[in-house]
């Protein structure tokens, strides 16, 4: 999937440092719910490898999103790397990695 106006936007929720006043998409969003302990590991994770490459990096809540919770519900976290889905459940900080530098813009 990739966003668009139907699907919402990546902007951050608050989260994460494209929340510091950046009006620039995060190239890594983290689909989250309250309460769900992978999606802690996921940003843990999207955290660390962003600090390593610079990059920036959001959360977005499902449940804030009806069409987000329908179409995610069973599979948070899910990462997306520049609008792209990357992965769900579990984040492999390696391929994370690969990805950013693979898509460097």
């Amino acid at each position: 999937m990739r966003w668009g106006s139907a699907q919402g936007s990546p902007e951050s929720d608050g989260s994460g440092p494209a929340a510091a006043g950046s009006k620039q998409a995060a190239r890594v969003v983290v689909l989250t719910r309250a309460g769900c302990h992978l999606c802690d590991d996921a940003i843990a994770i999207v955290q660390a490898v962003c600090a390593e490459t610079g990059d920036t990096w959001a959360t977005r809540d499902i449940d804030a999103d009806p069409e987000l919770r329908r179409r995610y519900t069973d599979e948070v976290p899910v990462t997306f790397v520049d609008g792209a889905q990357h992965d769900y459940w579990r984040v492999d900080p390696s391929r994370l990695r690969t990805a950013l530098t693979a898509r460097r813009r």
